[in-house]
């Protein structure tokens, strides 16, 4: 499975979540951190909303959250951003049928 199946995938899966963690205006700390980290490694694949209080963009918080939790973007679209962690998505991409 190629990386842009496996995103499709991913996303196909991500359609029924409803997001679970809110970035607000208090930005990214490290309690948000460990309660992502903490979903990430129960339910491998999470939706985050980020609310239209906080400054930054988005796609640039989605970034430092990956980087934060040691995580792979799937998507961000407005402001939910969809993450999995690296193992679910290295099995996927590496998948062959």
């Amino acid at each position: 499975m190629t990386e842009k199946e496996a995103r499709k995938e991913l996303m196909r899966r991500a359609n029924d979540l409803s997001p679970t963690v809110h970035v607000g205006k208090e930005g990214i700390d490290e309690g948000l951190l460990n309660e992502i980290t903490a979903q990430l490694k129960n339910a491998r694949l999470i939706k985050i909303k980020i609310l239209g209080t906080v400054d930054s963009d988005p796609k640039t918080i989605a970034e430092e959250l990956a980087s934060s939790t040691n995580s792979v973007i799937v998507d961000v679209r407005g402001g939910v951003v969809v993450l999995t962690d690296k193992r679910t998505w290295t099995s996927l991409s590496q998948k062959k049928f």
